[in-house]
């Protein structure tokens, strides 16, 4: 199975549950999600060795869309499925497309740290009514249709409580509030830091609108006079926390192992981006805070 190599290991640990092999793919520089050319580049040298790819794991990466034309054609062509990850992009849109629906299944997440949250757990997203139940079925304990408890098969017990899945429920209605807070941090780190040396925060391609589900900035050692480890441990003192990017897959003992298609851009992203605080319920004065301890950290 291909998986975007930059994303949370969540994506890519499913494959080895299955007893599948991962094989990773880079990242282009727009949205720093999944690179259409290298993934066909992937597909085609999987299959010259013999080993078609099961299907397409394609992460919005910190809520910015995936390439999903590009990718959608290059899936459609090899007949690959596509599975979407839309755990970090609730309430974000593709050419006014939500994500969640643009690929053949797709994944949310209703964790502690997402937009909206049930404390954990998720949403399986599925286009097809006989998947849905298939889904259901499995999550279920694969109970048959019996008067009797009786199993052909393996199942599982990954089913939200009603108490849980009612307060998702009700979180629903406030999503756009929390969208519209986070692009507002957002905005308000691009203002006040966006001119600093070294300081590159990464715009919306025509036709994609990202729920900002963290702000992340990439930082030039050469420029800035600092580097991402030295803001991170400065600002860490002064009790604001931050953290790397994700670190890719491809890069992971756990990993290293697999094939991997693609350029140094994820690679490039670890080591310079900076994920700044993000949370929707951040003040005013939390936002000058954060601002104000960075600018002290940056040379002139």
């Amino acid at each position: 199975m291909i998986c975007q190599s930059m994303t949370f290991s969540a994506s890519a640990n499913p494959i080895l549950y299955q007893g599948a092999v991962p094989v990773f793919v880079g990242s282009e520089k727009e949205t720093w999600n999944i690179c259409p050319v290298a993934l066909e580049e992937a597909i085609e040298d999987r299959i010259a060795k013999g080993k078609k790819p099961k299907a397409i794991i394609a992460v919005h990466l910190y809520g910015m869309p995936y390439k999903s034309k590009e990718i959608m054609k290059v899936a459609k062509k090899y007949e690959i499925p596509v599975l979407e990850d839309a755990a970090e992009a609730l309430g974000s849109t593709y050419h006014d497309q939500n994500c969640g629906t643009l690929g053949d299944l797709a994944i949310l997440s209703f964790n502690g740290n997402k937009i909206i949250t049930t404390s954990g757990g998720g949403a399986l997203v599925a286009h097809d009514q006989k998947i849905k139940e298939k889904a259901v079925f499995y999550a279920t304990q694969a109970r048959d249709a019996a008067p009797h408890y009786q199993h052909s098969h393996i199942g599982y017990n990954y089913r939200m409580s009603n108490i849980v899945a009612g307060i998702g429920r009700g979180q629903m209605k406030v999503l756009k509030d929390r969208v519209e807070a986070r692009r507002k941090n957002y905005a308000f780190y691009v203002k006040e830091l966006g001119s600093l040396p070294g300081f590159e925060f990464t715009a919306e391609p025509e036709g994609m609108y990202s729920n900002r589900w963290l702000s992340t900035v990439l930082i030039e050692e050469a420029k800035a006079g600092i580097n991402t480890t030295q803001l991170r441990e400065a600002l860490e003192k002064e009790n604001i926390e931050t953290r790397p990017l994700w670190k890719p897959m491809h890069l992971q003992p756990i990993f290293e192992s697999y094939a991997y298609y693609g350029n140094q851009v994820a690679k490039e992203l670890f080591e310079t981006g900076l994920c700044l605080p993000s949370g929707s319920n951040l003040s005013d004065a939390d936002l000058n805070r954060v601002v104000e301890g960075i600018k002290r950290e940056v040379s002139p």
